[in-house]
């Protein structure tokens, strides 16, 4: 049986358009992005069996075009196809979110750190600073480490958050393991930030760790 003799509102493509694409699977997204099976495999069967040869979603837009092109279905032209997409993705995010513009959604928030900082294979400690009026004024990598974790520096936060006379900041750092569960140095480093913020009246607004899935924000778990 073939996708098109699957019930409509089954289809990953009318589903999508019905629900919105929140409402499908990663494999079922996937199968959009393939377009077609193999040889006694749907779209969807191809797409689940990449998503578990390659252990996640992430792990499979994260690799390299050597690994990419190896899989059974996939080739030079699709990892071309994925890196446009995601290259869009990013830039459309940027978009959103450039100098001058209010932060006014929490979800394009972290849409936009998690398209900066998810494809790294090391830790990048990025800062969002901003305005009195949550205005954007920059996103500023800082510091970056390998994938056991990266030396974050209070003093140099801070010397750069007075540079840009920010008001607030937002802080974001990717795990490169995907799992965003905050370690305790993870937590410590916030709260030595903020600290030394405080005594300059710039208040941290969130700290959010990139991985897998949903990112972590430590003010929705109470931890700022």
């Amino acid at each position: 049986m073939t996708i098109k003799d699957w019930p409509a509102e089954d289809r990953p493509r009318e589903k999508l358009l019905l629900r919105g694409s929140a409402s499908l699977t990663d494999a079922e997204l996937l199968a959009i992005f393939l377009r077609t099976g193999t040889i006694g495999k749907t779209a969807v069967d191809l797409a689940r069996d990449l998503l578990t040869n390659f252990g996640s979603l992430k792990a499979l837009l994260d690799a390299d075009q050597e690994h990419f092109c190896l899989a059974h279905g996939l080739g030079s032209a699709k990892y071309a196809q994925l890196q446009a997409v995601m290259e869009m993705a990013k830039r459309h995010f940027k978009e959103i979110i450039q100098r001058g513009n209010a932060l006014t959604s929490p979800e394009i928030t972290r849409a936009y750190l998690s398209a900066q900082l998810r494809g790294y294979s090391y830790e990048v400690f990025a800062c969002l600073f901003l305005d009195n009026q949550h205005r954007v004024i920059q996103l500023d990598e800082l510091f970056r480490g390998t994938i056991d974790g990266a030396s974050v520096y209070p003093r140099e936060v801070v010397k750069q958050a007075l540079h840009h006379n920010a008001a607030a900041v937002i802080f974001a750092h990717n795990h490169p393991s995907g799992v965003t569960e905050p370690s305790q140095a993870d937590k410590q480093i916030t709260e030595k930030l903020k600290k030394a913020l405080d005594l300059f009246d710039i208040r941290v607004l969130d700290h959010f760790i990139i991985g897998d899935g949903e990112p972590y924000s430590f003010a929705e778990h109470g931890l700022i």
